[in-house]
């Protein structure tokens, strides 16, 4: 009875993960916060789609996670009135996978597939016909009982969502209509989007205490979440259950995140190019054996932050920290390079 309990328990605990996970992502364009370049071009799109009662062409997201990618895939099926479907690509593991989940949608219908990119070869060269055509073609049986089968689908659309668009092969690419590239949020939409979440979870926040919140998230609404939920906690133990600037830093300092939003990762990364390998050049799979992440996390967690706040540059013989990194560390230059 014990054990039934604290299952019924668990159960109920996920339950509210998830209904909370579904309040905080909005669901139309109205309530979506940011992307404005990206909602304007669909809107238009998809009224269109509309206007002749046709599916929607198909949609490539694209950008480094936690940008939104997957709520703007839900966001456009709520926006087409439709259903959708999703799942990644390292699920769909075989042809008849692909069938099943094809063969489930409405006309009009949506698949949503993250990260599309691994998508096994045979799986994406049935996506081909399936998405110029409507149609799939297998084979069923072996041998000489071996017989082609032809399965028409109905018009659907299918929403792919990468981190690594270079990745794709070109056929598949080259079959999505709508390519929209997600962007790093400004601070004032990172304001919005905690104040949003703050009402959700009913956390007393303030204008100053969100801005804090917003300019340490790294551009991503989705680690802005994160960090204000562990501020939320920080608030109520220490202080008066209020986010404030004050409450926020001290939250966040505890949390080792920077005033620039640099996490733990982050500056271990900077500090070993420039402490260990004087500031570069220095190889993905030298930098990934020392810090102790992978490769993988490296190059698509990690580094496009970096990147695009100028603390590193890539050069055809590896990484290299930038005089920004020096200083953000108050490391004079010249003292680890070499001449």
């Amino acid at each position: 009875m014990e054990n039934e309990n604290r299952m019924s328990s668990e159960e109920i605990m996920n339950e509210t993960e998830m209904s909370l996970e579904k309040t905080l992502r909005p669901q139309y364009f109205d309530q979506y916060i940011g992307q404005d370049k990206i909602k304007n071009e669909l809107m238009i799109y998809i009224e269109a789609a509309k206007n002749r009662e046709e599916a929607l062409d198909h949609v490539l997201l694209y950008g480094p996670p936690g940008l939104g990618k997957t709520t703007m895939a839900m966001v456009i099926a709520n926006e087409m009135n439709t259903t959708i479907r999703t799942t990644s690509g390292p699920a769909i593991e075989k042809p008849g996978d692909l069938v099943a989940l094809l063969n489930d949608l409405e006309p009009g219908g949506i698949l949503f597939i993250d990260e599309i990119h691994r998508l096994p070869r045979v799986v994406e060269e049935m996506l081909y016909s399936a998405m110029e055509d409507y149609f799939i073609d297998i084979i069923i049986g072996q041998g000489e009982t071996a017989h082609p089968v032809h399965f028409p689908l109905p018009p659907f659309t299918l929403i792919g969502a990468t981190t690594r668009a270079g990745n794709l092969s070109a056929p598949l690419r080259d079959r999505f209509g709508i390519l929209s590239h997600m962007e790093y949020y400004t601070v004032s939409d990172l304001k919005e989007i905690v104040e949003r979440t703050s009402d959700v979870l009913q956390t007393k926040t303030d204008q100053t205490g969100a801005i804090e919140v917003a300019r340490r998230s790294r551009g991503t609404p989705r680690i802005a979440n994160r960090l204000l939920k562990r501020v939320r906690d920080y608030a109520e133990v220490i202080g008066e259950g209020v986010v404030t600037e004050q409450i926020a830093s001290k939250a966040l300092d505890l949390l080792r995140v920077d005033h620039q939003g640099l996490d733990i990762v982050d500056q271990k990364l900077l500090k070993t190019m420039i402490e260990i390998y004087n500031g570069g050049p220095v190889g993905l799979n030298t930098l990934s054996a020392n810090i102790g992440e992978e490769m993988d996390t490296i190059e698509d967690m990690v580094e496009p932050f970096l990147l695009k706040e100028g603390f590193i540059q890539r050069t055809p013989r590896g990484r290299v920290a930038t005089a920004k990194a020096y200083q953000h560390f108050n490391i004079p230059l010249n003292e680890n390079k070499v001449n």
